[in-house]
């Protein structure tokens, strides 16, 4: 089975899906069924009983040009367990890029920020190296930085709490700093939190790094002990960046969200709506029951 269910600009669908049912047609797949969904209206989903997903995925892309999207191999089921990336996914920015602006230093690390995202750089040399630039940076920076700068995604309070709601076991693992990512967790409620921890001495920081560094490995093993735990096949992932690749990839609902290209391609879906409770629409959960 072959499921495919898209959020997309509702002008011209029906030709739009004409197109898509005849080019899987000639490709010798099946459309066994299209609807729109009963709590979501305006997600269509397509169901194929056999194929080849990847074929699948580029005919939808190609012409339907979905803003959000979700394919699996099995009935979609709200998930057990939700691992998300912080920075860019669960808050609107990269905290070392905020941080880094009450250093002087934002352009400098924004640039490095940028190419370790898009898989250009080794993500541990290009941590070390930003971290090593907000060297004697006073720590109740981070402090302001988190009041003035840091925010929830535009819906993140709405799928945590809907997510949790549901049974879903919610876990934050980032690349970034638990000198803010626990903060994140503790306002949004988060279950667990994983991340870097920045070296702090006579109340500024060093420019170091204390501890194992979380890398994408650190996101993978997160997600895999963590599906052992509750022993689920629904397990859900949402990152944004080429850190987040393996965890995306062994999700059984990776959603790549406002992705770089080569994390969207790993990924089992996407969101670029720019509101994470689309995420809820593509899981089909009712209006009425979402949690502000």
């Amino acid at each position: 089975m072959l499921i495919a269910r898209l959020i997309a600009d509702p002008e011209g669908l029906e030709t739009r899906l004409d197109r898509v049912v005849n080019a899987l047609s000639e490709k010798g797949m099946s459309v066994a069924m299209v609807r729109m969904l009963e709590h979501a209206g305006k997600v269509l989903h397509l169901s194929l009983p056999e194929g080849d997903m990847r074929t699948l995925r580029a005919v939808v892309e190609d012409i339907m040009q979905p803003q959000a999207a979700l394919f699996s191999t099995n009935d979609i089921e709200i998930p057990k367990l939700f691992v998300s990336d912080m920075d860019s996914t669960i808050i609107g920015q990269e905290c070392i890029d905020e941080l880094a602006d009450f250093a002087g230093m934002k352009d400098q690390v924004s640039e490095i920020t940028e190419r370790a995202m898009l898989g250009e750089l080794d993500f541990e040399a290009a941590l070390r190296e930003r971290v090593a630039l907000l060297s004697g940076l006073e720590e109740s920076a981070i402090d302001r930085c988190l009041a003035e700068r840091i925010r929830p995604m535009a819906g993140a309070r709405t799928l945590l709490n809907t997510l949790k709601a549901h049974g879903c076991r919610t876990v934050l693992v980032t690349g970034g700093f638990h000198h803010f990512a626990d903060a994140v967790a503790e306002d949004l409620g988060f279950d667990r939190v994983v991340g870097n921890r920045l070296e702090v001495a006579s109340g500024a920081l060093t420019g170091g790094l204390v501890g194992p560094i979380a890398d994408s490995s650190t996101k993978l093993n997160v997600l895999l002990e963590e599906r052992a735990k509750i022993s689920s096949p629904h397990v859900m992932a949402a990152g944004d960046g080429a850190n987040d690749i393996p965890m995306l990839g062994e999700a059984d609902y990776g959603i790549a969200y406002m992705a770089k290209p080569k994390a969207r391609d790993a990924a089992s879906g996407w969101v670029d709506t720019g509101n994470l409770s689309d995420i809820l629409d593509l899981l089909d959960i009712p209006i009425g029951d979402r949690a502000g």
